[in-house]
């Protein structure tokens, strides 16, 4: 009798979009050290980040956000457009409220300060593969203060493009309200499907059409809508 072993998963692939060369060689070399990853490309200014996205289509770009040529936010906005399923990982030193704010606006999926440890990298790149959204506690604190100075203010203003449409929970079925409520909790498509008797190809369709609903690039920016619908009412 022969057993047959399962195929092991496709590594993640990842773009590094860093200037600093000491940086970016020292992270290339940390990921590629991990059986399941896969340093496809590096960048060292936000235009080479951008068409090395295009040109690779990667599960995960790392972003420094001060980068030349093309910031990083704004090459953040760039790549989360043109190519939805890429996800965007900000790691940067920047941790002041407009920054962040920008970068979720322009569709980071992920926020780390370069202080993080290798392992909660390694985590975060793993979570984001799943589907997952990742702000460090930091800034995580950061965002749901400026919802709660906006709720006081009772402006009406959020964490998006000011071009796009306010949150319209009433636009939502029964189900995907409670899709949309379990990503805020931070799960991800295999846990949500857990939760609720679904699988987890049905799960992605609904979330792609909470987003669509919704004018909602990203899932951290879901999560951000309705924690902003919840402080409302």
């Amino acid at each position: 009798m022969t057993s047959t072993a399962e195929a092991p998963l496709p590594a993640i692939r990842i773009v590094i979009a860093e200037d600093q060369a000491l940086v970016r060689r020292g992270a290339a070399l940390l990921l590629s050290m991990e059986p399941d990853m896969e340093v496809v490309g590096q960048a060292c200014n936000g235009v080479e980040a951008v068409e090395l996205t295009q040109l690779l289509h990667p599960d995960v770009v790392l972003m420094d956000l001060h980068m030349p040529l093309k910031g990083g936010v704004v090459a953040t906005r760039e790549i989360t457009r043109a190519l939805p399923q890429t996800q965007v990982l900000v790691l940067t030193t920047l941790d002041d409220d407009e920054t962040v704010f920008e970068a979720v606006r322009a569709g980071a999926h992920a926020y780390l300060l370069k202080d993080a440890a290798e392992n909660e990298l390694l985590d975060t790149i793993r979570a984001l593969k799943r589907g997952e959204s990742r702000l460090t506690p930091q800034i995580a604190r950061k965002v749901m203060d400026q919802f709660r100075r906006l709720a006081q203010s009772g402006q009406s203003e959020s964490l998006r493009e000011p071009a796009a449409a306010p949150l319209a929970a009433e636009a939502l079925n029964e189900k995907e309200a409670k899709v949309l409520e379990l990503i805020a909790e931070g799960m991800s498509n295999r846990q949500i499907g857990a939760a609720l008797f679904l699988a987890e190809g049905t799960v992605k369709n609904y979330v792609s059409r909470i987003m669509d609903k919704l004018h909602a690039n990203t899932r951290t920016e879901l999560a951000l809508l309705s924690q902003r619908q919840r402080h409302a009412e």
